[in-house]
């Protein structure tokens, strides 16, 4: 089968719906799929070294108006379109010209059910996008059951649908950091509101006065309004306790979340969550939010509370800081075999079905 991949979305620094698109690029040529990787002019480079078993198609503008442009209205009419089996924009979007059967990975639904947490624009854009893939579409990709449902509560008549969970490298992230000189509590996420990091700061606040040794660091690259995160730090009682990583690199990303007392992903919404599930490999103590798609992915093996309840998480973290070795160690396994049931390997075999179902119809 000839699948021509949409690759031109992936940023500079590669995190969440990024790091999706490069662990199914790599794999999908071992899995017998001739793969085209359709990217940015300007980005062969690392496509070339991450999956170079695929063709290469630099056809997309570079800025982000152009791009969005040149995808809608020209990318399905081009011959890397027209020789493929399927289409798969990975990111929501797809051309609105062509008639090669496309697939559509919807992450999340969050431009739907929380456009408080985006630039309108964004939000907007997006809803659009989801919608015409919706109709346009001939199978779509959701990154959990989730997420799957809330868009069959959006979309009314949606196309056949294939639940595709993202997977961890279990080699890379697994247990075994040496304990730190300083213990501390480890946010790992883009830097922006729905993360929940107001929460996380003022319960930091009610956790560092009992708790002195404790640092808070936070992890992730700068999102959307994530100047207000900024003076949240600055104004805190515990400042000098808190330290900003910025964006991590790949290498240090294990070692990171397996040292961390517990890491605390306190998002108020998610479409997977995949820095849950690299903590839970790594064998930690994760604390998280009830009722969201990460209490689903943990399944009993994390620390959960309501999303924005900072006297909640307050506690909670009380409670996974003052786990004795024993609990922590009997939680960290039962959070890795859990991990273990999520792969890589098994999320492309899932693309190869909905591959074959758009291919079909």
């Amino acid at each position: 089968m000839r699948v021509a991949l949409d690759v031109s979305a992936v940023p500079t620094h590669v995190a969440g719906a990024g790091r999706y698109v490069v662990e199914i690029a790599r794999r999908l040529p071992a899995a017998g799929v001739d793969l085209t990787l359709v990217s940015r002019r300007d980005d062969r480079d690392r496509w070339r070294s991450w999956s170079p078993d695929a063709s290469l198609e630099p056809l997309v503008p570079t800025s982000r108006v152009s791009r969005l442009a040149y995808e809608a209205w020209r990318l399905g009419t081009t011959t890397v379109a027209s020789n493929a089996t399927v289409w798969h924009g990975p990111h929501y979007t797809m051309p609105r010209r062509g008639s090669t059967p496309t697939v559509v990975t919807v992450h999340d639904l969050t431009f739907f059910t929380h456009p408080q947490y985006h630039e309108s624009a964004k939000a907007s854009f997006f809803r659009r996008a989801i919608l015409y893939a919706s109709s346009h579409a001939r199978v779509l990709v959701c990154v959990s059951a989730f997420t799957a449902r809330q868009l069959r509560e959006i979309v009314s008549d949606p196309p056949p649908i294939v639940v595709a969970p993202h997977g961890v490298d279990l080699e890379r992230f697994r247990p075994g950091a040496p304990a730190p000189e300083t213990p501390y509590l480890l946010f790992l996420g883009t830097i922006e509101p729905r993360k929940g990091l107001d929460t996380l700061l003022e319960a930091f606040a009610l956790v560092a006065a009992d708790t002195p040794d404790l640092e808070l660091w936070l992890a992730g690259q700068a999102g959307w309004a994530d100047q207000a995160v900024g003076r949240l730090v600055d104004e805190h009682p515990a400042r000098r306790r808190i330290r900003r990583l910025g964006f991590v690199e790949d290498a240090a990303l294990p070692s990171l979340l397996a040292g961390a007392r517990a890491v605390v992903y306190p998002s108020r919404v998610e479409g997977f969550g995949l820095p849950v599930l690299e903590a839970m490999a790594c064998g930690s103590v994760v604390v998280t939010s009830s009722g969201t798609v990460m209490e689903e992915i943990a399944d009993g093996t994390a620390l959960v509370c309501p999303p924005g309840d900072a006297t909640a998480l307050a506690e909670t973290l009380a409670r996974a800081i003052d786990l004795d070795d024993a609990a922590r160690l009997d939680l960290g396994r039962r959070a890795r075999r859990r991990a273990e049931s999520f792969t890589w390997a098994a999320s492309v075999e899932r693309h190869l079905e909905a591959y074959e179902l758009a291919a079909r119809a």
